[in-house]
C-alpha cells in the first residue's frame, strides 16, 4: 500500500521538476501550484521532497535536482529576501541541512549555519521568545509567538550540535518552554498564537491568526505542536516535552472525524462544504511516528497512537491522495491554507505533500526526514 503511494508521489515530483525547472511552488487556488521565485516560507518543502525521493530510491535525478537549488537558497540568505519571520527552519532544514546530512556537503553545512544565525536574530531576550513575524518594533507582531515555530527550532538544535555554541541550544530550549507554558491549554488543545508586551515581556493573551476564533483549536497548529514537542524531546530529553506531545496527540485523535482526516479547525461548525486540512493530518502522522520512537511498549497510550496513525495514513492514501489524477501537481487533495482569510481553503499544500511523503517513506523504509541527524 505504501509502496504504490510512494511510486505515484515520485512520478508527480519528477513531472514537476521537469515541467518547472529552476522555480518553486507557491500556493494558489484552483488545485494547482503557481511556480516562481524563492520568496515565501514554503519553498524548503519542495527541496525536502527531492531528498526524500533520492534517499528512498537512490535515483541521482532527485539528488542533482535538489543540489541545484543550494545556490538559490544561499543567495536568498545573503540578500535577506523575505526573511523577516521565524520560518527559517522550514526553509533551510529541508534544503541545506538535508543536503549536508545526505551528502556531507561542507557548503550546505555552512549555508545551514548561516540560516541558524538569521533565526537567532529573531530572539527577543526581554520576553524570552523567538518573534514570529515582522521587525522587532512591529506594533502588532513585536511580542508574538505562534505554535508553528516549534518546527523551526530543530535548525537551532542542529546548529548547537555542530558548533557547541550554547546560545543555539539555550534559545531553542527557552522558546520551547515558553510555547509549552503559553500555547498549550489544560485540556491538551492549543492556541495558534500568544501575545506578550514587547516592552516588559508580560504575558497578554492567547489568540489565533488562522484558526476559527481565538479560543478555538486550529488543527494544523495542533499538528505542529504534536511533532514539534516530540522533536524538542529528541534533542533535549526534557520529559515534559514528550508528555506535552502526547497530550496534544490524544486531543487530536479524540477529535478526528469519522473519515479520519480533520477539518481545518476542531471547533468550527461542520456543515456541507466545511474545508478539511489534509496537511494537518499528514503532519500529525509524522508526529505520531516520532512519538512512537520514544513511547515504551507497555505505555497505555501506545496502541491508540499506532491505531490512529494507521487510520490516518490509510485515509490519506485511499481518499485524499491524487493517485486518480495523473496530471496533478500536488499529492494531497483538500488541504487548506488560511480559511479565515479566504486564502486557498481547499487546494494542494506543498507542506502537506512533504509531510505525506515523509510519513510514507518512514513507514516503508525508516527514512525520517531532516529535522535531526540520524
Amino acid at each position: 500500500m505504501w509502496n504504490a503511494a510512494i511510486a505515484d508521489a515520485l512520478v508527480k515530483l519528477r513531472q514537476n521538476i521537469v515541467k518547472h525547472p529552476g522555480v518553486l511552488p507557491h500556493i494558489i487556488e484552483g488545485q494547482r501550484y503557481e511556480w516562481g521565485e524563492n520568496n515565501d516560507w514554503i519553498e524548503g518543502f519542495y527541496i525536502g521532497m527531492m531528498w526524500l525521493a533520492y534517499e528512498y530510491g537512490q535515483d541521482p535525478f532527485y539528488k542533482e535536482s535538489a543540489e541545484a537549488y543550494l545556490a538559490n537558497f544561499k543567495d536568498r540568505l545573503e540578500r535577506h529576501v523575505a526573511l523577516d519571520h521565524h520560518d527559517i527552519g522550514f526553509l533551510y532544514s529541508l534544503s541545506a541541512v538535508a543536503q549536508w546530512r545526505v551528502t556531507g556537503s561542507s557548503e550546505a553545512k555552512e549555508v545551514a549555519l548561516q540560516a541558524a544565525d538569521v533565526l537567532l536574530e529573531r530572539w527577543r531576550p526581554q520576553i524570552g521568545i523567538i518573534q514570529a513575524w515582522g521587525l522587532e518594533d512591529d506594533p502588532e507582531n513585536g511580542g508574538r509567538i505562534i505554535i508553528d515555530c516549534l518546527l523551526n527550532l530543530p535548525l537551532l538544535f542542529w546548529a548547537y550540535e555542530q558548533t557547541q555554541n550554547q546560545k543555539y541550544y539555550d534559545v531553542a530550549m527557552r522558546h520551547a518552554l515558553a510555547s509549552q507554558k503559553f500555547l498549550v491549554r489544560g485540556d491538551g488543545s492549543s492556541y495558534h498564537t500568544f501575545y506578550f508586551d514587547r516592552a516588559n515581556g508580560n504575558a497578554i493573551r492567547g489568540g489565533t491568526h488562522q484558526g476559527h476564533e481565538d479560543g478555538s483549536t486550529w488543527t494544523r497548529g495542533q499538528a505542529w505542536g504534536i511533532y514539534g514537542f516530540a522533536l524538542a524531546y529528541r534533542y533535549t530529553k526534557h520529559e515534559p516535552f514528550l508528555e506535552t506531545s502526547k497530550r496534544l496527540a490524544k486531543y487530536f485523535i479524540e477529535h478526528m472525524p469519522e473519515d479520519n482526516v480533520v477539518y481545518w479547525d476542531f471547533d468550527v461548525p461542520v456543515e456541507a462544504g466545511t474545508p478539511r486540512d489534509s496537511s494537518a493530518s499528514a503532519i500529525t502522522a509524522c508526529g505520531l511516528l516520532e512519538l512512537l520512537e520514544w513511547i515504551a511498549e507497555e505505555d497505555s497510550s501506545r496502541q491508540g497512537f499506532e491505531e490512529a496513525l494507521g487510520r490516518t495514513m490509510r485515509a490519506l492514501v485511499e481518499n485524499y491522495a491524487t493517485t486518480d489524477i495523473p496530471e496533478a501537481e500536488g499529492l494531497l487533495k483538500h488541504g487548506s491554507y488560511h480559511v479565515r482569510g479566504d486564502r486557498a481553503p481547499d487546494d494542494y499544500m506543498i507542506w502537506g505533500d512533504y509531510f505525506y511523503l515523509e510519513a510514507l517513506v518512514r513507514l516503508e523504509k525508516g527514512i525520517k526526514g531532516y529535522w535531526y541527524v540520524k
